[in-house]
């Protein structure tokens, strides 16, 4: 098995684009939850708030490949040019056959799926329906539009798994490598917001409505009143690649994948299972040959509803004890879906690196079903060598990465 590192890593979050905007806005404090006139207008819906992407510039990218992307292939577009300049790729390297790509949103662009059939529905024709509109609702939308920009033509795979759709397509990019089918894949996730994704977790009662007035407030992970999830928009790409092949390159290693699992819980829908987050997480570990004691941070899914961050609490506590420090980055980011494990992935790389660990935002006072883990309120300047990040998503996806960073 080969040794997997990162050398490359690409943003667009709610704070902009680049992984420079993300990590000053995280390292302030920063929220980039706003409110969304968009979501006033809808008859029934509680929540008025989100996270948001900034202007962008989407004529960055040529229209020949712009006109089959919707907001999230551009995203992911944006992202992974910045990820690719990191580590300094070549297109010969890009285009070569050694280079592939796994990257996924949570469903096609509902954008482009409510243009279809506003113009379907009105008279069902299909006369003004543009040929281009089908590449924007397939659900490998991202995966397809990036191999057409870059011209890779390596191994594509695009698995959707909601909202642990990030961490798994990071977890099978460096499984890819490891057993020797790729020298280099890039990988992550990517998702735009809609009202009717933030609609889907108001009807299951699991999104954030306290806080309309108040939009910095909240999601508040692990906190006595937290409400529930805060939607947001992103993409997070980054480039990984066999030790060799970095060396070869004489690329800058920013850290090492060391361990990966991905399971199902078949108890529950919509509930998760402490139980089952900790296989998850031990089953990382065991995949990393590592004892719970050397993970020294763990980066928490924590989205702020009731039954997810008390699950992960207990299960964190119940393998790790209270030895590393825990902390949630959707205080800041709120939930990107399928962007937000590799967005957050890509920020705790970022920690490591720069030697602190930042604290989940709107956390005051910590819930009683959430004690018995070491939670972070302030920035900690910390060296921080070993960590682990879970990412779980509706319909019993658990996943979790065990990541490492040489101490030179």
């Amino acid at each position: 098995m080969k040794r997997v590192v990162i050398t490359g890593l690409g943003a667009v979050s709610p704070f902009g684009v680049g992984t420079d905007s993300l990590m000053k806005s995280l390292s302030a404090g920063d929220s980039g939850i706003q409110a969304m006139d968009e979501l006033a207008q809808i008859t029934g819906l509680n929540p008025t708030i989100a996270g948001k992407v900034p202007d962008y510039d989407a004529k960055l990218i040529p229209r020949k490949f712009r006109r089959t992307m919707s907001p999230m292939s551009i995203f992911a577009t944006l992202a992974t040019q910045e990820a690719i300049t990191q580590a300094g790729l070549s297109k010969e390297i890009i285009t070569g056959g050694t280079a592939g790509l796994s990257v996924s949103s949570t469903v096609g662009s509902v954008q482009a799926l409510q243009s279809f059939f506003t113009k379907f529905l009105d008279g069902f024709s299909i006369e003004e329906i543009k040929a281009t509109e089908f590449f924007k609702i397939m659900n490998h939308s991202c995966a397809a539009n990036l191999t057409q920009c870059f011209e890779i033509t390596g191994r594509v795979m695009a698995p959707s798994a909601a909202c642990s759709t990030g961490c798994q397509t990071i977890g099978l990019a460096a499984e890819a490598i490891a057993i020797g089918k790729q020298d280099i894949m890039l990988c992550g996730g990517a998702d735009e917001l809609h009202p009717l994704t933030v609609s889907t977790f108001d009807i299951i009662q699991a999104a954030s409505t306290g806080y309309n007035e108040h939009p910095a407030s909240t999601p508040r992970p692990f906190d006595v009143d937290r409400d529930g999830i805060v939607c947001a928009e992103g993409a997070g790409i980054l480039v990984l690649e066999s030790l060799e092949s970095a060396q070869k390159r004489g690329a800058e290693i920013l850290a090492e994948i060391i361990g990966f699992s991905s399971t199902a819980d078949p108890s529950n829908l919509v509930s998760p299972s402490s139980k089952a987050i900790a296989q998850c997480m031990q089953l990382a570990l065991d995949d990393a040959g590592i004892e719970p004691e050397a993970v020294q941070y763990v980066n928490a899914h924590a989205t702020g509803t009731v039954l997810g961050d008390a699950a992960e609490s207990s299960a964190i506590a119940s393998l790790f004890g209270s030895k590393p420090l825990v902390s949630s980055l959707k205080g800041h980011l709120g939930h990107t879906m399928a962007a937000s494990g590799a967005l957050e992935t890509i920020a705790t790389i970022l920690m490591m690196n720069n030697g602190l660990v930042i604290p989940t935002r709107n956390l005051v006072d910590i819930a009683s079903d959430c004690i018995g883990i070491t939670h972070i309120k302030q920035i900690e300047n910390r060296t921080i060598l070993t960590v682990l990040k879970n990412s779980f998503a509706l319909g019993g996806i658990n996943t979790s990465i065990v990541l490492r960073r040489d101490n030179d």
